[in-house]
């Protein structure tokens, strides 16, 4: 499981994304790369990684799933991911 302050710092992150959306799709259809500069870093979308939403891993996630490989296979095995049937593993 990844450190808890590195999952609240993602959920912050999250949040200035959302808050700030609005104001850098204005910016950048103005064309003001000056106003752009002067927002928060965290507010841009490409410093987002994707996480685990139970583990908080940040490798081996699946997009479909919002998780990692790890917890995917524990919810198959379990049945909790419908039409997903256990193959080899």
């Amino acid at each position: 499981m990844a450190k808890k302050s590195k999952i609240a710092k993602q959920k912050q992150r999250e949040q200035k994304v959302a808050k700030y959306a609005a104001q850098r799709e204005a910016m950048k259809a103005a064309g003001d790369y000056y106003g752009l500069s002067q927002l928060p870093r965290d507010a841009s979308p490409t410093r987002l990684h994707n996480r685990c939403e139970f583990t908080g891993r940040p490798r081996g996630y699946i997009r479909h799933f919002g998780v990692s490989r790890i917890v995917m296979r524990e919810m198959a095995h379990r049945g909790e991911l419908p039409g997903v049937r256990k193959a080899s593993w």
